[in-house]
């Protein structure tokens, strides 16, 4: 998709460290508005909820982040929705707002995500039940980063079935250090995810792309699914909203990992974006459009690669705003 020259020049501006007036004359505010509108244009109708969450109400987040207890479980009816299976090797178990995916293998289970605390028993082990698979068969579960919505159930999986617990070095650093966050118990240190990392099991194998930024330790993730034996190719991405401290430096974080995870999943020609918030990539309108889906329409998750450009342009694009509204005097 091909943006107005005057956005790349103000993008270039930013990179280079310009914080005043770029080389065409414009004033900061101006290049603000450059990166909004280039926000906006990419997400057009698909990426509505990113683009709202992090362009329209983006939350300033102090410096120092509270270690604090989970509070009371909300009302159910708040968050419980039916599992469902999505591909034909891949399954939803998550809940209206966070999601839980459950890969299957030729050798048993992988899931991505875990939920909260009190709702990843019913979602995810019911869920499972419900769809016919067997939760003692999970052997891996990647956690995409170690907030409270994500790694909830983690414990629980690994207690209860064995499962081996993925997730990033500084989010176990985290989880670790915290003295409030896990009431009923903290899930035990295993696998340290790298880099370019490959988890497999049987014939599936998910590619771990280290994203920081969202927290220090988010993970991404690269693995095919089938469509009625078609492959397809997703991008899994692990953090998206601005909910670290608002810095400069944790802007130019997360910037350079949306770049590199865009760069990720043109490299395994990704048609297909998925996130662990329904609101990011519409997981449960999809969802719920498959059961009007007629013989040789494409699958609604099936967005083209050009679409999984566009969600990692609004992302980049709006953390670029926000990077440069830190540098504004105050008024």
């Amino acid at each position: 998709m091909k943006l107005p020259t005057i956005v790349f020049a103000a993008a270039l501006a930013v990179v280079g460290g310009w914080n005043g007036a770029s080389a065409l004359g414009q004033t900061a505010p101006e290049m603000i508005d450059a990166h909004l509108i280039a926000a906006r244009t990419a997400a057009g109708f698909d990426f509505t909820g990113t683009l709202a969450r992090l362009c329209v109400a983006p939350v300033a987040v102090p410096s120092t982040l509270r270690d604090v207890a989970p509070g009371p479980a909300p009302a159910r009816d708040t968050w419980f929705i039916e599992p469902a299976k999505v591909f034909d090797n891949l399954y939803f178990v998550g809940s209206k707002i966070q999601s839980s995916w459950a890969l299957t293998t030729s050798e048993g289970l992988i899931l991505i995500d875990t939920l909260y605390t009190y709702n990843s028993e019913e979602e995810i082990v019911g869920g499972l039940k419900k769809l016919g698979l067997d939760p003692a068969k999970v052997k891996y579960v990647i956690i995409s980063h170690a907030h409270a919505d994500h790694v909830g159930g983690a414990k629980m999986m690994q207690d209860r079935f064995g499962s081996r617990i993925v997730m990033g070095g500084p989010d176990w650093d985290s989880i670790e250090k915290s003295v409030n966050g896990y009431p009923q118990g903290k899930p035990k240190r295993d696998i340290v995810a790298d880099d370019g990392q490959k988890i497999t099991l049987g014939d599936t194998t998910v590619t771990i792309v280290t994203t920081p930024g969202h927290t220090p330790g988010t993970l991404s993730m690269l693995f095919t699914v089938k469509d009625r034996g078609k492959p397809l190719n997703v991008a899994y991405s692990g953090g998206t909203a601005f909910n670290f401290p608002s810095t400069v430096p944790n802007f130019d974080t997360y910037i350079t990992s949306q770049r590199k995870m865009a760069a990720a999943a043109a490299a395994t020609n990704a048609t297909i974006l998925m996130s662990n918030h329904t609101e990011f990539d519409n997981a449960v309108p999809k969802i719920r459009m498959m059961a009007s889906r007629k013989p040789g329409e494409p699958h609604p998750f099936d967005i083209g690669k050009e679409a999984v450009a566009r969600y990692f342009t609004v992302t980049g694009e709006c953390a670029q705003a926000a990077r440069l509204k830190l540098l504004q005097p105050p008024k």
